[in-house]
């Protein structure tokens, strides 16, 4: 579908306009129902949940069971904030000094971050990582540093090690501080060793390859939670000497990117003032009496949410990384404008989306080596990132879905594609309409999209269910007014009320991703 989504034909503009208007609509009034049943049932999510005093919307509780925005936004205000400026002021300075001894500064200073942060025993454990890495990649064996780098990962899920690692720090937070930095060196440590194996000779010798891993893992802005950037990206891109940099960013550059970060955290805290989604989506009993636009709500404001979470927890480091002549990657895409799960994989987390394609995808053979090459490949990608995960079994069906959504994706392309179809295609269906199919198409691999996404958000039983109250449940009106029927049970409801309406609305944002591929901004 890629391919025919790049030579896609124009449609009336008043169409697209109407595709604007009901996408927007239709956000804003689910939104609004959700906010009306969070309100309702205010009372019961508090004694359940504890939820929180308000302090952007006078008379307003938040929601904090999003452990990731709860566990960043109290890092951030602890340490994090005071050390990405110091960062920054370090970086300024040393550029300006001793820009030959920039590196070292930035390296000297991360270290002495890491150290705060995590406790010299925490340090300790990511320099042990990074010296194993280190010694199995001077073997030059792929295999090798692949093993050495699964045990290394493996280690941050046994119960034992978990437990003495908890025992050094007073809180939960810190010990989860240790384990998200320990994670995502791992994912540095391989891109270190597999370009080492490919390339022996590119960070020099022994000891520029520990100067320069030290500096690439213990890169302050990008340390505790990325985005990920390859060694032999940081390497590339550090060595040039700050004479010979590009344009520098401005000033004004620099303080409207800063406020568009700051719009991002507004709107996130907003949406968790506004709507208690992540507490609802944690009881199954709110789950199965939500009405229809609050459900259809509550699944475009989890997918929400987590994507302007990304945008601002990968666009400060990101910023400063910028600020350094490091070209990060770009920030997540909407996920209202995704329409595939191709889409997903590459314009959301297009770091990590990058280094799988780069140390996974490709030395497995890819597309270059046949359907069941391609498929296996892919698969190990998928297995790879749940198992980096935590391997937990709601990741394995999130995974499962995600290669499979991509098989049916790409099988999809090759049918459409293929010298017996295409011909009749393009003879039978004007390029307009050949764009609404498309269209069409995607709504159904979006619904599925946004299912794999809300198990990988709430977990199985929020996947289970929508799945069931979506797509398996049929229509009764008697239901709808509480009328006893006795052909009608419990479970047959909604098909007819939900899903239609809903595939509807993801055909128009599935238009919108189309209109903003074609016409990007």
């Amino acid at each position: 579908m890629a391919k025919q989504s790049s030579n896609l034909a124009a449609l009336p503009r008043a169409e697209v306009c109407a595709y604007w208007v009901l996408s927007f609509g239709s956000h804003l009034y689910s939104f609004y129902q959700l906010h009306i049943f969070s309100k309702e049932h205010e009372a019961g999510l508090e004694r359940q949940f504890q939820l929180e005093k308000g302090f952007l919307i006078w008379g307003h509780k938040k929601d904090p069971t999003d452990f990731e925005w709860s566990f960043w936004s109290h890092w951030a205000r602890k340490s994090l904030l005071w050390t990405l400026l110091g960062h920054a002021v370090v970086s300024r300075l040393a550029s300006f000094f001793i820009p030959e001894f920039r590196v070292t500064a930035l390296l000297a200073y991360g270290l002495l971050v890491a150290c705060c942060a995590v406790g010299i025993k925490g340090l300790g454990v990511v320099l042990g990582h990074l010296g194993l890495s280190l010694a199995v990649a001077q073997l030059c064996n792929p295999a090798l540093s692949w093993s050495c780098a699964l045990l290394l990962l493996s280690t941050l899920h046994i119960p034992p090690l978990q437990e003495i690692q908890r025992s050094w720090y007073q809180t939960e937070e810190e010990y989860y501080l240790l384990l998200f930095s320990v994670a995502v060196c791992g994912l540095r440590f391989i891109s270190f060793s597999l370009e080492h194996c490919w390339r022996p000779l590119e960070a020099g010798g022994l000891q520029q390859q520990v100067y320069w891993l030290t500096a690439y893992s213990f890169y302050h802005p990008l340390f505790f939670n990325g985005p990920i950037l390859t060694f032999k990206d940081f390497l590339q891109q550090m060595q040039v000497p700050v004479k010979d940099r590009g344009a520098r960013i401005t000033f004004l550059s620099l303080l409207a990117n800063a406020g568009r970060i700051c719009v991002w955290w507004l709107i996130a805290e907003y949406m968790i003032h506004l709507m208690y989604m992540h507490t609802i989506q944690a009881n199954e009993t709110y789950l199965e009496i939500l009405p229809p636009w609050a459900l259809g709500g509550l699944a475009l404001a989890l997918v929400q949410f987590f994507y302007v979470k990304y945008l601002v927890l990968f666009g400060v480091p990101s910023l400063l990384a910028g600020l350094d002549g490091l070209a990060p990657p770009k920030l997540p895409r909407c996920v209202s404008i995704m329409h595939s799960f191709t889409g997903m994989w590459r314009h959301f987390d297009v770091g990590l989306y990058h280094w799988l394609i780069r140390y996974i995808y490709i030395p497995l053979g890819g597309s270059h080596h046949g359907l069941l090459w391609k498929m296996l490949s892919m698969a190990l990608a998928f297995g790879f990132v749940c198992f980096w995960h935590g391997g937990h079994d709601y990741l394995q069906y999130w995974a499962l879905m995600n290669w499979v959504g991509v098989l049916v994706e790409n099988g999809v392309t090759i049918l459409i594609s293929s010298p017996l179809v295409y011909p009749s295609i393009e003879r039978c269906i004007s390029p307009a309409m050949r764009r609404r199919c498309l269209a069409l198409i995607s709504a159904f691999s979006t619904a599925m999209l946004i299912l794999s996404n809300l198990i990988f958000l709430g977990g199985n039983h929020v996947g289970r269910i929508m799945w069931k109250r979506v797509f398996i449940q049929v229509c009764c009106p008697h239901l709808l007014q509480d009328v006893h029927c006795c052909s009608c049970t419990r479970e047959s409801k909604g098909w007819c009320t939900v899903a239609p309406p809903m595939l509807a609305f993801l055909y128009c944002f599935a238009q919108i991703g189309l209109e903003w591929e074609h016409n990007p901004p």
